[in-house]
């Protein structure tokens, strides 16, 4: 019987499937179109890699991850939604930390800060984009700035 876990819990996914196709001739404009048809319908991830194909064509290597009960779904996006003639797939596991957030207090507001912990020990702490973006924005400082002074407080 396999163990579900909460998406904060540390722990192992032994269920997901890596898909990739390789793009010579699917026109740039789509591939937007076609990552956030795929997210929509469950991928786990989304990315491109530019990469040089037969003929020194350039093309994109397309690659996601997702549950496997997810890969019919997604196989049938990159079938309809782009110029591949073939998709490869491969089982993966993924160990993903726990994730818990934090309330750290700026001089411009509060922003959440995302800890990635491995047995219990935090290992990575980021604070939360979209809520950087808007202090910066409404504030009119850079970016960086705030990422700084969240660095310093941390």
């Amino acid at each position: 019987m396999s163990q579900r876990f909460h998406h904060y819990d540390e722990h192992e996914d032994a269920n997901m499937i890596k898909v990739e196709v390789n793009l010579d001739d699917t026109p740039p404009e789509w591939l937007g179109y076609v990552m956030d048809k795929l997210f929509e319908l469950g991928a786990n991830d989304v990315y491109y890699i530019p990469i040089f194909m037969k003929k020194n064509r350039p093309g994109i290597l397309l690659q996601l991850l997702c549950d496997q009960s997810k890969l019919d779904s997604l196989k049938e996006v990159l079938f309809k939604e782009t110029t591949t003639l073939g998709v490869r797939y491969y089982p993966l596991s993924v160990h993903r930390l726990e994730r818990r957030f934090q309330t750290l207090t700026t001089p411009w507001g509060d922003i959440q800060i995302k800890e990635g912990l491995h047995n219990g020990e935090v290992m990575q702490r980021s604070p939360e984009y979209d809520e950087c973006k808007q202090i910066a924005e409404q504030n009119d400082i850079p970016l960086k700035e705030v990422y700084n002074r969240v660095w310093q407080l941390l």
